[in-house]
């Protein structure tokens, strides 16, 4: 199992350099200039030239992802090249925005989920699970900005229920602050909620198909304590990957959300760098993106591992 658990790591560590690389080519072929952005459109030729030499921005490609990358691994993320702060000091409010939000959805979607689907497994066939699975299948097949414009016209436009912009002052009392993020809140919880119900109704009947299960089951054990005490914790290992997947999601892919929004969050912050060309934010931005998405489908292949006993004790 230690084996195991460390051959996972150095696949993470792997799979971060790895997209380290992408992260810095795909930002190397963002068509602008950011020396052109700057100084505008009535710049000389000698003046862009000297920009981008204090800019380092006329070093070679690899050059410059090495000295990047060696700056990141020791948490220096650079200087903005657009704004001229500390791209430390632009990422930190906005990721703790994004964290609060996707730490609220996964308080609520997470419990959800789980209570929901372990209902539909208990009662399969019924017309429970027969709406719990239809309406998840819906769901999952309608894409996050249409559940937003979605909410936006009914609850925003239309009913006049809440705010269609999150706007966050940071003088908010806690309820004016969850009014604000109810529309972001809500549209994140419908779409990671339907995924993680149906696999957790789907692990668990998987493992009421075992033959352990269907010797419990013909002793008389209620079907409830089975699932419950027994299924549950064998099925923990899809239903924890599948978590992780959705909870990376909501850090790395709330670009949509934040933008139909305008949260003050990271993945908005990551937008409006692409637009000025500040290549170093969009960079730190990614990198952050991936590495949380790396380290969580990391944790959740660790989990998995920990939660077989026949790993846990091998004869």
């Amino acid at each position: 199992m230690r084996e195991m658990v460390l051959r996972r790591i150095a696949i993470g560590c792997a799979t971060l350099w790895v997209v380290s690389v992408l992260v810095f080519a795909g930002t190397e072929i963002l068509p602008g200039d950011v020396a052109q952005i700057i100084l505008g459109q009535s710049a000389t030729p000698e003046n862009l030239a000297t920009l981008r030499a204090e800019l380092g921005l006329d070093k070679p490609a690899p050059v410059r992802y090495f000295e990047w990358l060696g700056d990141m691994a020791t948490g220096d993320l650079g200087i903005s090249k657009a704004g001229g702060a500390t791209i430390s000091s632009l990422i930190g409010e906005r990721l703790a925005n994004t964290l609060l939000l996707g730490a609220i959805v996964a308080l609520i979607a997470v419990p959800l989920s789980v209570v929901l689907g372990l209902i539909a497994a208990m009662y399969p066939g019924t017309w429970v699970d027969r709406v719990l699975t239809f309406g998840t299948l819906s769901l999952v097949s309608v894409p996050e900005f249409f559940i937003a414009t979605f909410l936006v016209l009914f609850l925003a436009v239309q009913w006049n229920l809440l705010p269609a912009i999150a706007y966050m002052s940071g003088t908010e009392s806690f309820w004016q602050l969850m009014r604000a993020l109810a529309m972001p809140i809500l549209t994140l919880v419908i779409v990671v909620a339907a995924q993680m119900i149906r696999m957790t109704r789907a692990g668990i009947l998987n493992v009421m198909s075992s033959p352990y299960i269907e010797m419990a089951i013909l002793k008389g054990i209620p079907r409830r304590r089975i699932i419950l005490r027994h299924a549950f914790f064998n099925a923990i290992g899809p239903i924890v990957n599948v978590i992780a997947l959705n909870l990376a999601y909501l850090v790395s892919g709330v670009v949509i959300v934040e933008t139909i929004f305008a949260y003050p969050g990271l993945a908005k912050l990551m937008v409006d760098g692409v637009q000025t060309r500040d290549l170093p934010l969009v960079q730190a931005c990614g990198m952050i993106f991936c590495g949380t998405y790396v380290v969580l489908i990391l944790l959740a292949d660790i989990a998995s591992i920990l939660s077989n006993p026949r790993l846990r004790h091998p004869k």
